[in-house]
């Protein structure tokens, strides 16, 4: 197979699909790999490091599609790469399509399969390709707080683990999912105060047992939320259901209500945010204030680390990429349950019933979807 690795576009994003290491390992397969130059420039992998993998390199992304029947990346196709999609290619990445009509729309009407590494699931329930960027992420939430509580910032000008008779700041944490834990793991080590809240005992008893009385942990519900949001310094929103919108936890009215200079951070900004007044942002222009409350809702917040992530996503990735390389499309998704459900677009049809439910789209089955690839 011939698979193609284009240079990511989204402002600020340095990843890149696959590095040298899993190149090399894919040619060694007896794939082809075709690479845009410079794809990797942003965190020092080099065009001579993938032609020493067996990479053959291209001047565009129009002659990246052109020549690949697998396309591999990190991010949703911005609009000029979908317009280069067509029914031949395989799209390997991650899609968040829940919130993103225009995207929907436009690999619908591209004829292409595509496959969101969101959706994939493993046999513990858990979605082994969105995990190494949520731990990347949710580490990086709390360092984005503490930074945004800053005056220079519009914070409240705390240092977030306090000094010495000084107290530290409360962070609360919204959702305690693989962000939740990697963000207290963090907020825990920088010396904060912690809460923790979720809707599963099973999960707020782990937070106990690994944690002890370095956290709170609280059962989640409005009022809970309400009242933690209110004390608190930096809220974390961590919630995801997979596939589908983030739902809105916290209120515009209770956003007003907060502390002046307390910061919000929304990990789940990516399927459309957990608090009512998210937007998306960017690395170049990360926060925004609404009532006195600074966001950071960055979209891409693991291209901060580009270097870290791109390593940690070919670790997760790399395996599947082989199997949809090794036995085609069709016969990978027939042989493994886990990466058919991370099928969400094939052949003009929508496959994942939690974005048809966001927005207002008929869906049909994965085992009709894969009836549908060649």
């Amino acid at each position: 197979m011939i698979i193609g690795i284009p240079k990511e576009i989204k402002n600020n994003e340095f990843r890149v699909g696959l590095g040298p290491e899993a190149v090399q390992e894919l040619v060694a397969h007896g794939h082809q790999v075709v690479v845009q130059a410079s794809a990797g420039a942003g965190i020092d992998f080099t065009d001579e490091q993938y032609l020493a993998a067996g990479a053959s390199l291209v001047a565009s992304a129009e002659e990246v599609f052109k020549q690949a029947e697998l396309i591999v990346k990190v991010k949703e196709p911005q609009a000029s790469e979908r317009a280069l999609l067509r029914p031949h290619h395989t799209l390997f990445t991650y899609l968040h399509l829940a919130p993103d009509v225009a995207q929907t729309k436009e690999l619908l009407q591209s004829g292409a399969t595509c496959i969101a590494y969101e959706t994939v699931t493993d046999g513990k329930g858990g979605l082994p390709l969105l995990a190494p960027m949520s731990e990347v992420a949710g580490r990086m939430s709390i360092q984005a707080g503490a930074r945004c509580l800053e005056k220079s910032q519009n914070g409240r000008g705390m240092l977030l683990g306090g000094v010495p008779g000084v107290q530290a700041a409360m962070v609360a944490i919204i959702g305690g999912g693989v962000v939740g834990f990697a963000a207290t793991q963090m907020a825990v080590g920088m010396g904060a105060r912690v809460v923790v809240l979720d809707k599963s005992m099973e999960v707020l008893r782990r937070f106990d047992a690994i944690f002890g009385n370095r956290v709170q942990t609280l059962f989640s519900c409005a009022k809970t939320i309400e009242e933690t949001v209110l004390q608190a310094d930096v809220v974390i929103g961590g919630v995801l259901i997979p596939g589908a919108a983030a739902p809105k936890l916290v209120t515009r009215e209770l956003i007003s209500r907060m502390k002046p200079g307390s910061v919000v951070v929304d990990v789940a900004i990516d399927q459309g945010g957990c608090f009512e007044t998210s937007k998306p942002t960017t690395h170049a222009d990360p926060t925004y204030v609404v009532d006195g409350v600074v966001h950071y809702c960055v979209a891409n917040m693991p291209g901060a680390v580009a270097r870290t992530s791109t390593y940690a996503l070919n670790n997760a990735t790399l395996p599947y990429v082989l199997q949809i390389a090794d036995k085609g499309p069709r016969k990978a998704l027939e042989d493994n349950e886990h990466l058919l459900n991370g099928l969400n677009v094939v052949k003009g049809q929508l496959t994942c019933p939690s974005v048809g439910v966001a927005q207002g789209i008929e869906s049909i089955s994965l085992t009709h979807g894969l009836t549908l690839i060649d």
